[in-house]
């Protein structure tokens, strides 16, 4: 798998020079650096942390912080960020491409890998529904405690001194309604 990366790492087209200060390159204001790197051995990893940095950079910039054209300014962040996010979009799709290569090659390495996503699945999933049923459990319990409660009630000390008259007066039965 080292080797199939190898083209992320040495053998792609260098692209042009990125500033790290910013997409606007040397002498444009609010850009704290217009130093480059070093052009020949950028790699889609240096593209993508230089742009970071750009992206970073130009939101902490003291020529942003104090900075009296908010349009310039907007214009510069928005380019350092479309900048990333492109950048970012060619890594997934190097790492995409690999991903199927690999799946060409070694379709039983794919199989392996979905294999044992699957069994920790199963098992996260396992775990959630013992959770689940110690918790039902806990419940079930409270709820029977409570109706053990209710049904028994002369085991209960009596609440107050007419205790004894209110539990008499419930097993009565109810009063007959009142003509008009």
């Amino acid at each position: 798998m080292a080797s199939s990366m190898s083209g992320m790492f040495s053998g792609q087209q260098p692209p042009a020079a990125l500033p790290v200060g910013g997409p606007g390159g040397p002498g444009q204001p609010g850009f704290p650096s217009s130093a480059t790197r070093a052009q020949g051995n950028n790699t889609l990893v240096d593209e993508l942390e230089a742009s970071f940095e750009a992206c970073f950079a130009s939101l902490v910039s003291q020529d942003y912080v104090n900075g009296t054209d908010q349009e310039e300014i907007r214009t510069g962040v928005d380019q350092c960020i479309q900048k990333f996010l492109d950048v970012a979009r060619q890594t997934e799709c190097f790492f995409l491409q690999k991903r199927l290569q690999l799946s060409v090659q070694k379709p039983e390495q794919v199989v392996k890998e979905d294999v044992s996503e699957l069994r920790n699945e199963l098992q996260r999933k396992e775990l959630l529904v013992q959770k689940h049923l110690s918790k039902l459990h806990h419940w079930q319990q409270v709820l029977e405690d409570v109706s053990v409660q209710h049904r028994k009630p002369s085991d209960l000390p009596p609440p107050g001194p007419l205790a004894f008259l209110e539990q008499a007066s419930a097993s009565l039965p109810p009063a007959p309604p009142k003509q008009n």
